[in-house]
């Protein structure tokens, strides 16, 4: 199993993020053919620690059965107008993207 990671940088407005979020999660659920009442993911926010405001503001995280599975939702057009949405959201600069193997 594989795990899609996005970290969203510290947003420049945060009202405005949130409010553009929940489009973004509709648009995934859209374009990836997900039921509305479904979850297949993770969103976890980050916490300021010690005063200090961590770099990232948000991870999403969504398993996916091989690295097979994953590049073939990738390449879709519709995950990739997903992504293409992702960066246009992040107003506090690019997203970093990583996938991971969880055991």
């Amino acid at each position: 199993m594989v795990q899609l990671i996005v970290l969203f940088p510290q947003p420049v407005d945060v009202a405005q993020f949130e409010s553009d979020y929940v489009r973004h999660l509709e648009l995934l659920h859209d374009k990836a053919n997900i039921p509305s009442d479904a979850i297949p993911y993770s969103v976890t926010k980050f916490l300021p620690a010690n005063d200090a405001v961590p770099p990232f503001y948000q991870m999403f995280t969504m398993p996916f059965e091989s690295p097979e599975a994953l590049d073939a939702v990738m390449a879709s057009l519709g995950m990739q107008e997903v992504a293409a949405h992702a960066n246009r959201i992040s107003t506090g600069g690019p997203i970093t993207i990583l996938v991971g193997s969880r055991d």
